[in-house]
């Protein structure tokens, strides 16, 4: 740090001091600063506001003589996301800076208007990157907690701050997409090139990501005079709901607990606000009433905790919502106490019953349970109504609140006829403690104006009748099983329970796929007593195994799709399989593949061998838009490989590639795919329901269940088929009128299974009518005596937490067994991350630079970690910066877990299956 620097930085300390907020960037400076001069800063901020905190800021650090204090200053800011100003003290030209503060000036004279017309929630995803994230959750928490008004004011205080040269124009834009009449007063400078952010996704869940979904079609079906998406939202202005919506509400509007069983975009959720709105007026002066939604999904709590707020804040309640990705920040007690209207995902109350925060249901005067067809076994719903049947039962005096479900399909299990498919229902029933399921039977007629039940139609398909590809492949499945057969044979007498039988399987299925994983996880916990033998051999089974399940997942691609796409796939493998550990058998795996690329790539390209399946779904698209140029297509797919091949194969084929397609998969990580983002499935969904362009979307079961997506008039399963609530599910997007349903399959099992799924809802139906029939008192008797009997299974299975297994263990690598570390040595950073302290254990792993580096919550991701054992490189976890320390967060499924004492060993899916004695992290254990 030269003088001159000090002084440039003592020069343009306004500019600094009019956009950091340096509470952002302390931790980052711990080095340099003392803790009660960073106290000092805190309460500057919290007395007299963040320009009188920047000062003191600059004040101490210009004070500092420390090496590298500069540095480190400028390394903060970039950390914490002040990319204009750290952009600006780098070269020392403010410019950039200096052009914002006309926009600055026009925002604080728009500010009054600002406050009266813009609900910050429903802008904020699209300006979230002209902002810190801390900044973002803080507006998403003042909004919680004192309403939309104050969070705008919140958020016009953080947009006058902002460093970001395009803030301008992001707000213009995200005005414009919610089609806000501010937008006429915001005027910014035109023709500018607009600048996109590329969306990536990671390891972690982002913790500061928050997604709003318009409920465009639910709109349309609102009200008798539906307004479409481009006027005003629905929910400005009272609403007249349709007659089936108040036969729907009407049990629930007596205070009965009941299930509300309706068709996909019928307004099932406008008839929750109904009976939300009844209940909350229906209280005497003095008393209120509580409300807690449940979504089971994080996408759908997001929509419909946007819809909850859009409708009620106009009335004056309070709404707030929770989910696992906000609740670290967040004091549950309080959003409960303080709100009226809560929407949760149900595993945040399902633990704040077991802490205690929550003490009880009663706190509650209504609970709604959206898909709540998933209250069976251990689901988070069911565990809180475990709670609720616990304390009925009990004989407690507390009173228990309402219970409403909402459902498309209340399903029937395994039932083989009515009477069994009854029992099912009453069952559901029993776990929801509801002696109504209302349906639409008296406005029928209405409601199949609003919801048309699309055609539905079985297209047998054929596969290829030559299937060079699949024989090639095979034959090299044939040599790597042959291989591992030979390793099975250095185990003398030791048996894997005859999982070394290799026969009578076929390549390409399903099967073969569960029995190479159940293979894999008998390999894994392989116990030897020559450990380097037991190396050897379990990373030979590891590397064998792991291959058999590449090729076979090619084989099902190339069985769905194209053969070029099935052969990128295996050549994307064998590519990463080169960068990383690389050894003997790697190596000679890599050349026998490599011997058959040239005639794989022949086969590829051969016009011959195209799929007759894509032929027969390439005629249905042509057709469908030939009849209607405007049609809306959901293409729904089994895996997320499919998903990614029949996506390229649109964008391929001249014939289709106007379609222009999108892509929706889930969010968790599968194998070595990584799903997609929050902000990601949020971009695909507000694409396709806002652009002409994108007129395919291309899905796996994440859209059939929940998400409000944007009428189709045509929905096509591509091998794909569930049970009957999935097929209930996903024929409901297809809502438009004269909308159509296809189900193509080579398979006749497939068409045999969803005919049974046809059957099994008109046996659904007949025993839903067949229970409405019912005598009301004997329907809640027969409720009881179930919840009586499923109390009592419960009770005799009790409820005793696993035994702590407080003996120390190994943690092996689950590909060659190297020594990673003990139990002793992990450290939980709040009750989620693992961590290994100690020098030892920097010796087991390598780093390697990671290829998506970004701040995820609390962590600063920086390193893949790796095993560094030669030519293993397993994937550990990764290398993050936490506070002031960088530490690797290791991941449970990459290692084997070996008792010291027996020698046994055991594999975990999870951290919490794994009871052993967990130690939280402490700073002060790293400085020793």
């Amino acid at each position: 740090m030269t003088a001159e620097e000090r002084r440039n930085l003592h020069a343009f300390r306004d500019y600094v001091t009019k956009i950091l907020d340096p509470t952002y960037i302390l931790s980052y400076m711990a080095p340099w600063f003392k803790e009660d001069e960073v106290q000092y800063i805190q309460a500057e901020k919290n007395n007299k506001g963040v320009m009188e905190a920047a000062t003191l800021f600059l004040k101490f650090l210009l004070e500092l003589q420390e090496e590298g204090w500069f540095r480190g200053f400028l390394d903060a800011l970039h950390h914490a996301g002040y990319s204009g100003l750290y952009e600006a003290i780098e070269s020392w030209d403010f410019h950039k800076i200096e052009k914002l503060e006309e926009h600055r000036s026009l925002l604080r004279r728009l500010q009054p208007e600002f406050k009266t017309r813009i609900n910050p929630n429903d802008i904020l995803p699209e300006l979230s990157e002209c902002l810190i994230n801390q900044e973002c959750e803080e507006i998403r928490q003042v909004c919680s907690n004192k309403g939309p008004m104050a969070g705008a004011e919140k958020m016009v205080e953080c947009l006058l701050r902002s460093d970001k040269e395009n803030w301008p124009k992001y707000l213009k834009l995200a005005l414009e997409k919610e089609e806000s009449n501010f937008s006429e007063l915001w005027i910014i400078e035109k023709g500018a090139k607009e600048e996109t952010k590329e969306l990536e996704d990671g390891e972690i869940e982002s913790s500061d990501v928050q997604i709003f979904y318009k409920e465009e079609p639910e709109c349309q079906n609102l009200s008798q005079n539906s307004c479409p998406p481009s006027e005003a939202s629905c929910t400005q202005s009272p609403i007249k709901p349709r007659n089936y919506q108040l036969e729907l509400a009407r049990p629930a509007l007596e205070g009965k607990n009941i299930i509300i069983c309706a068709p996909t975009g019928c307004g099932k959720t406008f008839v929750a606000l109904l009976i939300c709105e009844h209940h909350l007026q229906k209280f005497p002066r003095g008393q209120k009433g509580k409300i807690v939604f449940f979504a089971n999904q994080l996408p759908v709590y997001e929509q419909q905790k946007s819809v909850f707020l859009k409708y009620f804040e106009r009335h004056g309640y309070k709404i707030a919502g929770i989910s696992g990705a906000t609740v670290e920040n967040i004091s549950v007690d309080q959003i409960v106490e303080n709100n009226d209207i809560i929407i949760l995902t149900p595993q945040i109350l399902v633990n704040s019953l077991k802490n205690g925060t929550i003490p009880s249901l009663s706190v509650f005067t209504l609970m709604i349970f959206d898909e709540c067809h998933n209250t069976s076994k251990l689901h988070p719903y069911n565990v809180i109504m475990f709670h609720y049947l616990d304390q009925k039962l009990g004989g407690s005096s507390d009173p228990l609140p309402q219970v409403i479900g909402l459902t498309a399909s209340v399903g029937v299990g395994d039932a083989k006829n009515t009477t069994e498919a009854t029992e099912y229902i009453c069952k559901l029933c029993a776990s929801l403690d509801t002696s109504v399921v209302a349906t639409v039977k008296d406005n029928l007629e209405e409601l199949e104006e609003i919801v048309y039940k699309p055609q539905k139609f079985f297209r047998k398909v054929k596969s290829r009748t030559t299937n060079t590809f699949k024989c090639i492949i095979s034959e090299l499945m044939k040599e790597t099983e042959s291989l591992a057969k030979s390793i099975f044979g250095e185990l003398g007498t030791i048996s894997l329970e005859n999982l070394s039988q290799f026969q009578n399987r076929n390549f390409g299925t399903q099967k073969y796929e569960q029995w190479i994983v159940a293979v894999q996880k008998k390999c894994a916990v392989l116990h030897l007593p020559d450990k380097d033998k037991e190396s050897r051999i379990c990373t030979a089974l590891f590397l064998y195994t792991s291959h058999l399940r590449k090729f076979n997942d090619a084989l099902l691609i190339n069985e769905h799709a194209r053969t070029k796409d099935a052969l990128d796939y295996l050549k994307d493998f064998f590519s990463n399989v080169r960068s990383a550990g690389f050894d003997e058998i790697e190596q000679d795996l890599t050349r026998r593949f490599e011997e058959k690329l040239p005639e794989l790539e022949s086969i590829s390209m051969d016009p011959s061998n195209e799929n007759p399946k894509l032929k027969d779904l390439c005629f249905i698209l042509q057709e469908e838009y030939h009849l209607n140029p405007e049609t809306r297509t959901i293409l729904f797919v089994k895996t997320r490989a499919l998903v990614d091949a029949l996506k390229k194969w649109i964008e391929e084929n001249s014939k289709l590639s106007f379609l222009k397609p999108d892509i929706l998969t889930g969010r968790g990580k599968t194998n070595q795919n990584i799903g997609m983002t929050l902000p990601a499935q949020k971009c695909v969904l507000d694409a396709f329901r806002a652009s002409g362009d994108k007129k395919i979307l291309i899905a796996t079961s994440v859209a059939d269940e929940g998400i409000d997506i944007a009428q189709c008039n045509l929905v096509i399963l591509y091998e794909y088929v569930g049970n009957v609530i999935k097929m209930i599910q996903t024929r409901g997007r297809g809502r438009a009128r004269g909308s159509k349903c296809f189900l193509l399959t080579s398979n006749d099992d497939v068409i045999e299974k969803e005919k049974i799924n046809i059957y099994k809802e008109k046996m659904m139906n007949d025993s839903i009518l067949s229970l409405q029939a019912w005598d009301e008192t004997v329907f809640k008797k027969k409720i009881h005596q179930i919840q009586i009997h499923e109390k009592f299974i419960r009770d005799s299975q009790g409820k005793a937490e696993p035994a702590l297994d407080k003996k120390n263990k190994k943690l092996l690598c689950r590909k060659c067994k190297a020594f990673a570390c003990h139990t002793a040595d992990i450290r939980v950073i709040e009750e989620c991350h693992y961590t290994v302290v100690g020098d030892a254990f920097k010796e087991c792993f390598v780093t390697k630079a990671h290829p998506r580096p970004k701040s995820v919550g609390i962590f600063e991701k920086k390193a893949k970690v790796f095993c560094a054992r030669q030519n293993c490189s397993h994937d550990w976890g990764i290398q993050v910066k936490y506070k002031t320390f960088e530490i690797p967060i290791i991941k449970i499924e990459s290692f084997v877990v070996e008792d010291i004492a027996t020698g046994e060993q055991r594999l975990y899916a999870k951290w919490r299956d794994f009871h052993f004695e967990k130690l939280p992290f402490d700073p002060a254990e790293m400085s020793k």
